[in-house]
């Protein structure tokens, strides 16, 4: 065999080892239920993506291409495989682009029927259940979605929603966003109805990283996308109660002071605050009555990390209590005993990272019904674009990952990029 053949195959093989062991560091970490690298494909036929999964697992979840748009509006045109471009190398061999598109009817995403994934190990949902997923991607543009199970609906009266042929009512259970209200961010998102939350029309348990992924053009010289690499992730503890976003294997402590005034958190604000009242014998100003119980927002404020004292009298003293979800500010008064007996409050800061999530995921109907699980985007009824740009890996586990865990993930994206295998 020539000497350049020789080392054509040398190559070629160390490529293949390094892939598959970047590819075991996913699968080998517990609770691993599936793992699409965008190199494994059906056998023969379509040649979809297939994801792994544990030994033993017959569902390899292959994933279709589908523009919901079609599917909803009844308008646009049917998507394929040839409208995810391929990059011909990732953190593990390859990525998929999910394009700006500028055709309003159409919204390409890939994704897993609900037909086939109900009951099975990515429909994670229901009591003690908890969930990571982790996201290897270059961001372009959005701040929309990556990953998960999120059918956001098409019930919402919107422009949008017009004309629309067909609606269904909000199925979110668990996805990984790239920031929302808070752009390149890893935000997760959590529902415990599938709906809305805190009467706002759109689902609010959500978290954001500290971390900001940078803005990075899809068709950039191929040196800086092979340093664009972010892994994004998110995890939700069912025994700690707590939403977190991860990038790069960090969280961080994320505060959104003044939440009363902020367009979307105003609404859990307010959910704290009726909590809050109803606590209390008489009725409060401010005080809704109708306001649904299950709907209250009030983390846990048993330990008091730190006071700060804003003002002081000998009978009177205004302060702001940090908890782990919360700061709040109380007015205290002095009884004939010497005690601090607070008298009034207000919520002045809550945390997005982690997020307090009480709930269980959102278990959809036994008859089948719920959303799918995409990648690159989702169902709902505004339409927008969303996130725009590379996607290497997802990957789905039954457990909140550690920080160690995440740390360790996260290093593949800070790795040299390898080349797909024929």
């Amino acid at each position: 065999m020539h000497r350049t053949a020789i080392a054509l195959l040398l190559f070629s093989s160390s490529l293949f080892a390094e892939t598959a062991d970047r590819v075991a560091m996913v699968t080998d970490t517990s609770g691993c239920v599936a793992f699409w690298d965008f190199v494994k494909r059906e056998a023969g036929g379509a040649r979809r993506f297939t994801a792994h999964v544990p030994a033993g697992a017959t569902n390899e979840f292959p994933l279709d291409a589908g523009n919901y748009i079609k599917d909803f509006w009844g308008q646009g045109r049917e998507a394929t495989y040839a409208d995810f471009p391929l990059l011909g190398r990732g953190p593990f061999g390859q990525a998929i682009r999910i394009v700006k598109e500028t055709d309003a009817d159409f919204r390409p995403f890939l994704f897993v029927p609900r037909e086939r994934l109900h009951d099975s190990a990515i429909d994670i949902k229901g009591a003690g259940k908890s969930v990571s997923v982790v996201v290897w991607a270059v961001r372009e543009s959005g701040n929309h979605a990556l990953a998960g199970i999120w059918h956001e609906g098409t019930d919402l009266k919107e422009k949008s929603t017009a004309s629309i042929a067909k609606v269904e009512r909000g199925q979110r259970q668990y996805a990984l966003f790239t920031g929302l209200n808070k752009e390149g961010s890893a935000c997760g998102h959590v529902s415990e109805n599938g709906a809305s939350s805190f009467l706002n029309k759109y689902a609010l348990h959500k978290c954001n990283s500290v971390g900001i992924s940078p803005k990075v053009s899809a068709e950039a010289p191929p040196e800086v996308l092979d340093a664009a690499w972010q892994c994004f992730a998110m995890t939700f503890d069912h025994e700690k109660d707590e939403l977190t976003g991860w990038l790069n294997g960090k969280s961080g402590k994320r505060w959104l002071e003044g939440p009363k005034k902020d367009g979307l958190i105003s609404y859990a604000y307010n959910a704290y605050m009726q909590g809050h009242y109803a606590r209390i014998p008489e009725r409060q100003d401010g005080e809704d009555t109708n306001f649904p119980a299950d709907q209250y927002y009030n983390p846990p404020e048993d330990k008091i990390i730190s006071t700060q004292v804003l003002s002081e009298t000998a009978n009177e003293r205004e302060v702001i209590h940090e908890f782990r979800y919360t700061k709040v500010q109380v007015t205290e008064s002095k009884t004939a005993d010497g005690q601090w007996l607070e008298t009034k409050r207000d919520l002045v800061a809550l945390s997005l990272n982690p997020w307090w999530y009480p709930h269980d995921l959102y278990t959809p109907k036994n008859d089948g019904s719920g959303g799918p699980f995409t990648i690159g985007r989702v169902i709902h009824s505004s339409r927008s674009v969303g996130f725009t740009g590379w996607i290497g890996g997802v990957a789905v586990f039954d457990r909140a990952l550690s920080e160690t865990e995440l740390e360790k993930l996260s290093k593949i994206a800070q790795e040299k990029p390898v080349s797909a295998q024929p």
